[in-house]
């Protein structure tokens, strides 16, 4: 019997590279901050500030800054 894949089911199907180690330290802390409930953008960046993970440049979390990055990372 031959074994059937669902390709539509790859969560990494559209991934050009593997993730960097910054990108899934921020996956982290986002999938963090979800789960204690900040499911909105001023709660978001306000738990990412409270994490470990900062922003490429140091500097601290932004709603622009934070947004710009997803757009950025999507693209």
């Amino acid at each position: 019997m031959a074994t059937y894949s669902f390709p539509h089911l790859d969560p990494h199907q559209a991934r050009d590279r593997a993730p960097t180690d910054w990108e899934m330290a921020l996956a982290g802390a986002i999938e963090q901050a979800f789960g204690h409930g900040h499911h909105e953008l001023p709660a978001l960046v306000a738990a990412l500030n409270a994490s470990r993970v900062r922003p490429r440049d140091g500097g601290t979390w932004t709603e622009d800054g934070f947004t710009a990055l997803m757009r950025e990372l999507a693209a």
